[in-house]
């Protein structure tokens, strides 16, 4: 899986299963797009914590940037700013099955991004940065109540460059040992796959709006059905 690209750093450089390496941006930018969780790594006071977050990723002519965000009361965020941190995003796409549990494994597609993440305090780039952020999960931004001033008073952003980030992917079949291979033992993949569902009304949904049309787009469904 390795490429002509070369790891930023030897921090993000993959050791163990080096030929599963990808250090493309454009690949690198791909999982990102296609995950929906990131966990987020910092130092804390208490020590080290992880969190899983909803991030976004922010495309400019400086240069690309992981986006997170929550409460400024949140003291992982708050110890974030300007520290270095450590954020990883992981697509599992199926169970590798072997023939002895010793080479089980998983087939998947994951991101390590590693450097000093900065908060956003310009107001229009901190709304800018949001609605990257919202419209990864859900694209509402548009058509839903925009936030308000409290809102984002009570919201920190933080943005990570892309600068020194790296990929790991693993696919196709076991890796059994030959001794194994006419034996009686079953091998194969078990396939993942995740799809949302049929969009259902909240219980204090007092009118009757229709679902927005990129809600129902998650599902495959005409909004207008």
């Amino acid at each position: 899986m390795t490429d002509q690209y070369r790891p930023a750093s030897s921090r993000v450089s993959v050791k163990r299963g080096a030929d599963r390496a990808v250090y493309d941006p454009a690949e690198v930018h791909a999982i990102l797009e296609a995950g929906h969780i990131a966990h987020v790594g910092v130092e804390t006071d208490n020590g080290p914590i992880v969190l899983p977050m909803a991030y976004g990723v922010s495309t400019s002519e400086t240069g690309d940037e992981v986006l997170i965000h929550g409460s400024v009361a949140n003291a992982m965020l708050r110890a974030g700013r300007d520290l270095d941190v450590c954020v990883t995003v992981t697509i599992v796409d199926g169970l590798v099955v072997a023939r002895t549990p010793f080479h089980n494994s998983m087939n998947y597609r994951s991101v390590v991004v590693r450097g000093t993440a900065t908060a956003i305090t310009d107001a229009d780039d901190k709304v800018a940065a949001l609605q990257i952020i919202n419209d990864h999960i859900a694209p509402i931004w548009d058509t839903a109540r925009p936030p308000s001033e409290s809102d984002l008073n009570r919201t920190l952003v933080l943005a990570l460059p892309l600068t020194e980030a790296s990929a790991k992917v693993r696919s196709g079949d076991p890796v059994d040992e030959d001794i194994d291979l006419d034996g009686p033992h079953w091998a194969g993949v078990v396939p993942l796959t995740t799809t949302w569902g049929t969009p259902t009304n909240a219980a204090d949904l007092r009118s009757a709006p229709p679902v927005p049309s990129a809600v129902a787009a998650l599902a495959g469904l005409d909004a207008h059905a």
